[in-house]
Order: structure tokens, then C-alpha cells, then sequence
């Protein structure tokens, strides 16, 4: 039985690639976007030595590195084309504006793969080895920068979170087919840039946990809803209400950082400035590494609260 493709060892950290990405679409469906982010990180350091391992195979023929340039292209429109702007999507980049950076982030990936594919195979056909520069930012790049504006949200409040994925997507995308030389990143660099990103996840998300929650102890309360919408709540009863709500469900905020749900999430401020955060995802409630699987209802009380306090506090 015979199979069209490679299969050896220089294309297998591509595959693995591709599968992570794949792996993380559908974390991020559920809500858990620690894990997808991870996993688009995980993409990018498969991504980063693929090329290096193909190399050591001297005896390669023309057909399996015109097959390698074309899987590398075909999987990085997965893992660092749609992948990077799905999560962004699930995470707020909604509205018109939202979805014209997304498309205009996946048309630029896509634009600068195949230009890279039209340039590698002229490549080499005249030279071995592999380019010193590239034409504008490489793909590649969103594995690490998405890992670190998604480190942000624990540190600044929402709408900034949200403006900076704007950006991100505007920005990224835009620097992906602008043409100007930029020097590949040596084996220290990239060994670099694994670190601190490995640092970020192991040692930047830790949370500080209150196993209590007062009306009486919070000066303010963010109450944002998936459609983008916020409402600030400061008086002590609509407090009241809010956290009689969390409470029913049995649940406990974090000060510090949580994993970003789909539906709403809270924000609470007390006298100190200091912020906490409970995230709600679609069907789900995610607290901390713990996700409870709720009954849908919840939304729709969650729905009812939010208009009910929007509409006191136009």
C-alpha cells in the first residue's frame, strides 16, 4: 500500500505543529484560552526548528523540499493565520471593526505565505541552504507576540485588553506584507524567546485567592457582556445584587488572573485598587483551573442582570 506525501523524520515537527493548533481551536471553543495560547506557542517552537531538522537530510530530493516548502505554508495558514485570529475573535474582536481586522489579518497571512512559497522555490533552484532575511515579518511571529498581549489582560483593565488585540491584528497583519529585511533569529534568540514565553505561562499567570467576597469590601463593580457592552456598578445595593448572583452559583473570585470565558465576565475593584476577576464562558463557568458545567439557564440570568443594571445606569 503506497501513500502520497513524506512521512519521514524532517517534516514530523510540521505535523506536530499543525495538530497543537488543531488541539487548541477547540480549547478555545470551551473557553479555555490559557490552554489554546499555549498551544499556538507550542505551534510556534515546532515552527521554529522544522526547518533546521529537514536541513540535516543531505540527500533530500527536489520533490520532497518542494513538498516541505509547500506543508510549511499550508500548516502555517492554520497555526499562525486562522488560529491567532480565532482566539482574538472568541476573546472580544467582535463588531465590524473586529471583523475587519480578522479578515484582514488571515488575508495578510495568506498573502505573505505565498509570496514566501514563490521566492523559496525560485530559491532553490539556484542555491542550497536557507535565507539570512526575511521580507517582512514572518508569520511565525503571532506565536509569540498573542502569548504576551494575552499576558496583559491581568494587568489592564478590559477595553485596554481589547484595544490592544485590535492593534495586534491591525499591526501584525499589516507588518506581514509590508517588504523590508529583516534578519532571522539565530538558535540564542529563538532559545530566548521560548523562555520568556514558557515564563509568562509558569510563572507570570499565578492568582492570588479571596475565599471571600463582600458588598461592603468592593467600591466598584465592570460587569461586561459578550456583545462587547459594559455596565460600572457602584451603588451598594445593584454591588449587592451582583455578587448575590455569583454567590447562588456557588462561585469564588479571583484577585489576580483566570481563564477567559465566552460569555461575560466581572470585574470587582475595591477601596485599594485592587481587581479581581470572574470569567463565564458559553454553557460553562470557569473558575480558576476548575470549569463547572452549567445548565444554560445561567446566561439567560446573567443576560437578565446585565440589561436590568445597564438600564440604572445608562
Amino acid at each position: 500500500m503506497k501513500f502520497l506525501g513524506v512521512y519521514d523524520y524532517t517534516v514530523i515537527l510540521t505535523y506536530v505543529g499543525l495538530i497543537s493548533s488543531v488541539i487548541g481551536m477547540t480549547q478555545a471553543i470551551h473557553g479555555d484560552y490559557k490552554a489554546a495560547v499555549f498551544c499556538l506557542a507550542f505551534s510556534g517552537v515546532c515552527d521554529a526548528f522544522d526547518g533546521r531538522i529537514a536541513r540535516t537530510k543531505k540527500d533530500r530530493t527536489h520533490r520532497e523540499k518542494n513538498f516541505g516548502i509547500q506543508l510549511d505554508s499550508l500548516c502555517d495558514v492554520v497555526c499562525f493565520g486562522l488560529f491567532p485570529a480565532f482566539i482574538c475573535y472568541l476573546l472580544g474582536v467582535r463588531g465590524v471593526l473586529g471583523l475587519i481586522l480578522v479578515c484582514f489579518y488571515c488575508l495578510c497571512a495568506v498573502i505573505r505565505l505565498s509570496f514566501f512559497n514563490v521566492l523559496e522555490t525560485e530559491r532553490q533552484q539556484s542555491e542550497e541552504g536557507c535565507n539570512k532575511t526575511y521580507h517582512g515579518l514572518p508569520v511565525t511571529s503571532m506565536a509569540f507576540l498573542l502569548p504576551m498581549t494575552f499576558w496583559l489582560q491581568f494587568v489592564v483593565s478590559q477595553l485596554t485588553f481589547l484595544v490592544l488585540l485590535h492593534v495586534l491584528l491591525g499591526l501584525v497583519g499589516l507588518l506581514f506584507i509590508l517588504d523590508f529585511p529583516l534578519k532571522k533569529p539565530g538558535l540564542k534568540t529563538i532559545l530566548a524567546l521560548v523562555a520568556v514565553v514558557a515564563f509568562v505561562f509558569f510563572g507570570g499567570y499565578r492568582t492570588q485567592r479571596f475565599d471571600h467576597l463582600n458588598a461592603q469590601d468592593i467600591d466598584r463593580v465592570d460587569f461586561w457582556f459578550c456583545t462587547g457592552e459594559m455596565v460600572t456598578v457602584t451603588e451598594p445595593d445593584e454591588v449587592e445584587q451582583v455578587i448575590d448572583l455569583l454567590q447562588s452559583l456557588k462561585l469564588k473570585p479571583w484577585f489576580g488572573n483566570g481563564k477567559a470565558g465566552v460569555l461575560c465576565h466581572v470585574e470587582f475593584y475595591n477601596e485599594a485598587g485592587e481587581m479581581g476577576r470572574v470569567y463565564y464562558g458559553a454553557g460553562q463557568i470557569i473558575e480558576g483551573d476548575r470549569v463547572y458545567n452549567m445548565d444554560r439557564d445561567y446566561g439567560d440570568e446573567f443576560r437578565a442582570l446585565f440589561y436590568e443594571l445597564k438600564a440604572s445606569n445608562p
